[in-house]
């Protein structure tokens, strides 16, 4: 039977590789994205410490490598992890619900379209299956975001650093920070512009990497071409992602801050400016998120190709 088309003969997206995309595909989905944004999330902490810091407060943490050795002469060499255990557990759940449930509405809204609709409108079905499972991987993500900016961003010895203690802490503070899920709003507006982002431009790149310059079949290529397709396409991508989101991202480190307890992220974005929204810290969340991203994708299509399914993006 050729692809696409379903055990009845009718034209079906979940069809359109040589795996059927069943429950056990979307799972291995699942698990893929877990690995996959767990491990460069966690690998990533430095990076991100610095990155909040610079947000929160630009005039000590100017720049990404003084900001870094500020951070450790005088934390100590163990600040720079600071909030690990929330990074993890967070972005492995939003990461699991993010790339597994993108397969799902994916195969959901092409085959609400039709074979026409999907074909001429790719891009559409791309940004709409993001989106969506964005916007449910946040709730899984925010508690442990929350968790995480606080730990971050509190000076030295005002916030529990262990993870199971700063949880506790911050829901002795919920009724000031609507914890758990009182930065879902200023979350949705940086996450989901990221991913709709991140997984249009990567599937726009592949393709392109696929029309014009490795011109034959993708399954004929090796796994290895096809990773390091992979990768640099992640890259260029996580790159774009990191501009447009930067703003927001921004807003969600803010809203740890203690002076704007209480604040409206509307308020605290006015106070702030839209330069400094836009500019602080953009430059460590670029080398950030374009390696994070990269990897990710990385990651995630040698899971799929481990578990004998076809990389992602191309078709």
């Amino acid at each position: 039977m050729s692809l696409s088309l379903s055990p009845s003969g009718k034209w079906d997206a979940r069809y359109r590789d040589t795996n059927p995309h069943d429950t056990s595909y979307y799972a291995k989905s699942m698990a893929g994205g877990l690995i996959a944004c767990g491990i460069t999330h966690a690998v990533m902490t430095p990076l991100d410490v610095t990155k909040c810091n610079m947000q929160v407060n630009p005039i000590k943490y100017r720049a990404l490598g003084s900001g870094l050795s500020a951070i450790v002469a005088e934390e100590g060499s163990r600040a720079i992890w600071k909030g690990i255990g929330p990074t993890v557990v967070g972005y492995s759940c939003q990461g699991a619900f993010k790339y597994g449930l993108y397969e799902v509405f994916k195969d959901l809204y092409m085959n609400i379209a039709g074979e026409d609709i999907s074909s001429r409108y790719k891009g559409l079905i791309w940004m709409g299956a993001a989106a969506s499972a964005e916007g449910l991987a946040d709730f899984a993500l925010c508690p442990f975001e929350m968790t995480k900016v606080k730990v971050q961003t509190s000076p030295a010895g005002t916030f529990p650093l262990r993870f199971l203690e700063a949880m506790k802490e911050m829901n002795k503070t919920k009724a000031v920070t609507k914890y758990p899920f009182g930065s879902v709003v200023p979350l949705w507006s940086r996450q989901i512009p990221y991913t709709v982002s991140k997984f249009f431009f990567f599937e726009k790149i592949v393709s392109l990497f696929y029309t014009h310059v490795f011109t034959k079949p993708k399954e004929t290529y090796s796994s290895s071409t096809q990773l390091g397709i992979t990768f640099g396409s992640g890259y260029l991508a996580g790159i774009i992602c990191a501009v447009v989101s930067h703003p927001a991202d921004s807003l969600v480190s803010l809203l740890g801050k203690a002076e704007n307890k209480g604040k409206s992220a509307a308020t605290i974005a006015r106070e702030t400016g839209l330069v400094p929204l836009v500019t602080k810290g953009l430059g460590a969340r670029v080398v950030m998120i374009g390696t994070l991203t990269g990897f990710q994708w990385w990651i995630y299509d040698s899971f799929k190709s481990a578990m004998g399914l076809e990389t992602t993006g191309g078709k």
